[in-house]
């Protein structure tokens, strides 16, 4: 068995998504097909020794879309087919309401000029046969393969308006003969498909950097490294020819490529991608290292453990992929409605056609009837009631920090009942800083302070840049003088004008025989129960100082979670932190419930572990580290400050630090989602009561029958409630 996710073309709604998953579902050898629309991708579970790639990419191609099966260069052929995509539906929507608004005034309010019909003619052509051909392609390739989508309801609707329309055009006598004006609808045709075209285009922009995270933590792996030969020379290779057993040469700021074992040299590795935590990791031999994670000042040797698929960072990208494509797809309800929607009104009308025939035999009569049936149930109010409403909302949301990707998250948000937090970065600031110092006495302090930001600027461990940037901050300057060594898992030692100075742990202390006094043993015992690393400053005979380096809790943290507490909400913490620093910071900010010392995967396991209870899961991280659970989560948040890989994996962004916008973010989502299910009920109520209307039933008992023109307006009213009544969310206020 064998499990790949491939890029899919040539999908244009949710039906096609549908469509490519049943195709390949259906397909001898495939266990199981699901589709990711918003990202073009289907992962697809198979038996490789009964169909091959090739196979289901002729299988996808029946189906009337593409697949790209290529390994190599798979993302970068799709990212520029989508973007090609993109720039040709924005050069037809432009052109397609350029040419439909002079339409449209002249249908409205101009239609009794001389020749006006030949003008508007003129008009439409272009934007049915060069603008809009697409609908009409892709409904025809739908057709041949017994199916129905928006395209099709487009296409039937339009068409069947636009030859009604050339019929009269041409020969206006046939209905004036009969007694009956000769009316034209190429107002509706081009209108319509200039509106669709629009919707298609946002939802484009929407969703098209959503495959973008992948690429970036591809990105994470250098393309080149230094492989030392058995002689001990260096040759630069390409990654890919790496294998086990290797041996590799990792310089200042490079990227670890592969995963591995350090044989030779010591230095601090950032892992933050992988633990979420700030501070560095100290290398040394027998230390393992892992691919993606960034090398600081020191350089050190490594042999190669595990390469390519592999590595924990391969791991972590195929888990995202996954992730995101084991994800029911994206399905807007218009979408689900369309493929029963679309045979049903057509029949309606083919059914209103025959009843009138039946009725009076009046073919003209039959023929308005059964096209004014079609002229109202365009979709257009349905076409608009989802993108009008979320285009609101984001804005609304942009001015309260809220990056709102789309309508499922949204409508996911606001029955949200469990938010899972990572600390660092998320509920912490995300960097260590010096939070207490205590001096033995004032005088030592105004004359060691420069001293030890002297000692401490040379030292690369990071909590060192701590106290660098804490004296710098105090306005101190370095002394000039002095010597250096650093004490491997201790900290460093100095001398100045004969004089040696220590700045470490307290096994650095003990070392030097360098004892503190009660006090200070006190004081230190209390910041560490606080979760706080303790540095000691000391001469060759007394402690100078203590300082306490943390990573400080945001402030509004305790707020934010307490008002989720309040709304009924579960809060949980995770963090690849130690457990006594956890629950210090859990105590702090209220949370009850945690996890320390935990990975991605265990993250992402959390996140399942509370859906199978019957959560729906909120996830908020600000790190590579979060990046599957992001991925595996209902609802994935991703802190605006964090990193690039988070904020693409997750579908909603608050571009703050500030908790307290998630709060706002759920009453958001659920002004929103009102607001997106209300414009569905009119929309749909206007067709179930419009398209009866339009078929004749009040005719029995009243005589009145629809004029196609005042369905077409009809039609265009019930576009302008929509968006009016999305534009109502603007006035609302969000919770404090």
């Amino acid at each position: 068995m064998k499990k790949e996710t491939f890029y899919v073309t040539g999908m244009s709604c949710a039906g096609c998504a549908a469509n490519v998953q049943h195709a390949l579902a259906g397909r001898e050898g495939v266990v199981e097909a699901q589709v990711n629309f918003a990202a073009a991708t289907v992962v697809v579970d198979y038996d490789e020794k009964r169909v091959s790639p090739k196979e289901l990419q002729r299988t996808v191609e029946e189906a009337g879309y593409g697949l790209i099966i290529e390994e190599e260069g798979a993302a970068e052929q799709a990212e520029a087919l989508q973007e090609k995509e993109y720039k040709q539906l924005k050069y037809r929507t432009i052109g397609a309401i350029a040419l439909a608004f002079p339409v449209f005034i002249l249908g409205m309010f101009f239609m009794h000029l001389p020749h006006v019909n030949w003008i508007m003619l003129a008009f439409t052509l272009p934007v049915l046969l060069i603008f809009g051909r697409g609908f009409y392609i892709n409904a025809w390739k739908q057709l041949k393969h017994g199916h129905a989508n928006m395209d099709t309801l487009v296409a039937v609707s339009t068409g069947i308006a636009f030859l009604f329309s050339l019929f009269n055009t041409l020969f206006p006598t046939y209905w004036t003969e009969r007694g009956l004006e000769s009316h034209v609808y190429y107002e509706a045709s081009s209108v319509i498909i200039a509106l669709i075209l629009l919707g298609r285009l946002m939802e484009h922009r929407a969703k098209a950097n959503t495959s973008t995270a992948i690429r970036k933590l591809m990105g994470l792996q250098p393309k080149t490294v230094v492989r030392v030969l058995d002689d001990g020379t260096e040759q630069e290779v390409p990654i890919k020819v790496v294998q086990e057993w290797d041996t590799l040469l990792i310089k200042p700021g490079d990227k670890i490529p592969v995963d591995g074992e350090v044989t030779e040299g010591a230095s601090y590795v950032d892992e933050s991608m992988i633990t979420g935590e700030p501070i560095p990791v100290e290398k040394t031999k027998g230390a393992k290292v892992y691919a993606g994670t960034i090398n600081q000042k020191g350089s050190f040797r490594f042999m190669a453990e595990k390469v390519g698929s592999e590595t924990v960072l391969a791991q972590i990208i195929r888990m995202v992929q996954e992730a995101q494509g084991s994800k029911a797809p994206v399905q807007k309800l218009v979408d689900k409605i369309a493929g029963i929607f679309v045979p049903v009104v057509i029949g309606l009308a083919i059914l209103t056609f025959a009843v009138w025939m039946l009725a009076d035999g009046d073919l003209a009569h039959a023929l308005l009837t059964s096209v004014t049936v079609l002229v109202i149930a365009c979709p257009c109010a349905l076409g608009l009631a989802t993108p009008t409403a979320i285009m609101v909302g984001i804005g609304k949301g942009a001015e309260n920090n809220i990056l709102i990707r789309d309508a499922e998250s949204l409508e996911q948000l606001c029955k949200v009942t469990a938010v899972v937090l990572d600390k660092t970065g998320t509920i912490t600031e995300g960097k260590p800083e010096v939070t207490d110092v205590a001096w033995s006495s004032q005088a030592n302090a105004e004359r060691h302070m420069p001293l030890l930001l002297h000692l401490e600027s040379q030292s690369e461990h990071p909590l060192a840049e701590a106290v660098v940037r804490w004296l710098q901050e105090q306005g101190v300057a370095p002394c000039q003088q002095g010597t250096f060594r650093s004490v491997t898992g201790q900290g460093i030692e100095g001398e100045v004008e004969g004089e040696a100075y220590f700045v470490g742990n307290l096994r650095l202390l003990e070392a030097h025989g360098i004892a503190c006094t009660a006090g200070q043993t006190q004081q230190a015992e209390a910041w560490s129960r606080e979760g706080k690393t303790v540095v000691y400053f000391a001469d060759s005979c007394q402690v100078l100082a203590l300082l306490a380096i943390a990573d400080r809790v945001k402030e509004g943290s305790l707020r934010a979670i307490r008002h989720l507490q309040e709304r009924g909400i579960l809060v949980y913490m995770l963090t690849g932190d130690h457990a006594a620093t956890a629950a210090v910071v859990a105590k702090q900010v209220g949370v009850t419930d945690f996890r320390a010392e935990v990975m991605p995967a265990d993250k992402a396991s959390f996140v399942k572990e509370l859906q199978q209870q019957g959560n729906v899961v909120a996830m908020v991280g600000d790190g590579i580290n979060d990046s599957q659970a992001l991925a595996e989560a209902d609802v994935s948040i991703a802190m605006g400050k964090g990193s690039d890989i988070a904020i693409d994996v997750a579908k909603i962004t608050l571009i703050t630090s500030d908790l307290n916008v998630i709060p706002r973010a759920i009453e958001l989502s659920r002004q929103t989602v009102a607001a997106i299910r209300q414009n569905l009920f009119w929309a749909f109520i206007y067709n179930v009561i419009g398209i009866p209307i339009a078929a004749g039933v009040l005719y029995p008992c009243c005589g009145f029958l629809l004029n196609p023109m005042i369905a077409a307006l009809a039609m265009a009213c019930s576009s302008v409630s929509v968006v009016s009544n999305s534009l109502r969310i603007k006035k609302k206020k969000l919770d404090k």
